[in-house]
């Protein structure tokens, strides 16, 4: 059978649109392997999700191939970790889609998705979606955070799923040294195996940085006014980076003992209410100013609009290979009041939610 592929490059805006209607033409073949679920429990491939009112339907995914000039699965593995979670769900079947449809060697990926609870239904999904996954699902204990949990400025991101990304060196098998960690609210348009062979440089941490941006709102007054907390940014040029997109050096994090520095930041914010944004900050207080800085294209953020109201906003200028629905505002959502945004229609071509009762098999 002939091998087949499809990557773009890096795309700007006037060619995205037609780009995505190409793309949903494409037939393809199928990435990936059986399902592997840790904790012991095995899922068989399911044709049909369970029969809960609350879950939801998918149409099975195009199958992928990897092009000719791909090695081995086995031998170079680009590993891709995830949250899974019920809520979530829709994003990231459109997430891994995207990544498969625009990648060269498709089979070459393994997804490690962590979630806080076990949901046999949402594991019958991605079987039925995505037949040829190949995927271990690890479970996050959400006792390890629960009480270092700060209120912050919106719900979502006080949940304990949203902080695992902090324990993937705890959770990921020790022979994974390297992981690119992705939100669920976001669409690849570009082959992602480039960020994937990035060099960190030695850094722990490689993500696209913002230094445009006015640092100094990530913190409280009580941060900055306190010369004990603000000499922590002394030596370094610190920049805002978005933590939904990262590629992670796991083995330099271990033995840095980033965890722990990620957990005593928590336990100052908890006494001190240092910072308003989740389990951002921390990432920031350790790293900002000490990361690997790639182009921007790998993650035009900030679609989902602001974390009080998602208001939609505008594509920045520049070529585009991530597209991210940071912010309150996610595209399924609004697709579904049909009072979408004009950036949420590049989202709709990698959903496939069926809005319907029938099965996967019908």
């Amino acid at each position: 059978m002939a091998s087949w592929r499809r990557s773009l490059p890096s795309l700007p805006l006037f060619g995205l649109l037609s780009s995505f209607i190409l793309l949903l033409l494409q037939s393809s073949h199928h990435v990936a392997r059986a399902a592997n679920i840790v904790d012991n429990a095995h899922h068989s491939l399911i044709r049909k999700p369970t029969s809960s009112p609350n879950v939801l339907v998918f149409q099975e995914a195009p199958s992928f191939r990897n092009g000719e000039a791909c090695g081995s699965p086995e031998i170079s593995p680009i590993h891709i970790s995830m949250t899974l979670d019920a809520n979530y769900l829709r994003g990231t079947m459109a997430a891994v889609l995207s990544i498969l449809q625009h990648s060269m060697c498709p089979e070459n990926f393994e997804f490690h998705f962590l979630c806080s609870r076990f949901e046999p239904e949402v594991f019958s999904s991605i079987n039925a979606t995505f037949p040829y996954l190949r995927y271990k699902v690890y479970r996050f204990d959400s006792n390890r955070v629960r009480r270092k949990i700060s209120k912050s400025i919106r719900q979502a991101l006080d949940q304990p799923l949203n902080y695992a990304r902090i324990y993937l060196a705890d959770m990921l098998p020790i022979h994974v040294n390297r992981v690119i960690y992705l939100d669920s609210d976001l669409v690849v348009v570009d082959d992602i195996a480039e960020l994937w062979e990035v060099n960190l440089e030695g850094k722990v941490l490689a993500a696209p940085e913002y230094c445009h941006a006015n640092f100094t709102k990530y913190f409280t007054d009580l941060f900055w006014s306190d010369p004990s907390l603000a000499k922590t940014f002394e030596g370094r040029n610190p920049c805002y980076f978005n933590t939904g997109v990262m590629v992670v050096d796991i083995e330099k994090w271990r033995k840095g003992g980033y965890t722990q520095k990620v957990e005593e930041w928590m336990a100052i914010q908890k006494l001190k209410r240092i910072y308003h944004l989740g389990s951002l900050p921390p990432f920031l207080l350790i790293l900002a100013g000490n990361i690997k800085a790639v182009d921007h294209r790998w993650n035009q953020h900030g679609l989902g609009g602001d974390n009080l109201e998602g208001k939609c906003r505008s594509l920045h200028p520049g070529p585009i290979s991530l597209l991210h629905w940071s912010g309150k505002g996610k595209p399924w959502l609004r697709l579904d009041s049909r009072k979408p945004c004009t950036v949420d229609h590049l989202w709709a071509p990698y959903d496939l939610y069926r809005p319907s009762t029938h099965t996967l098999d019908e």
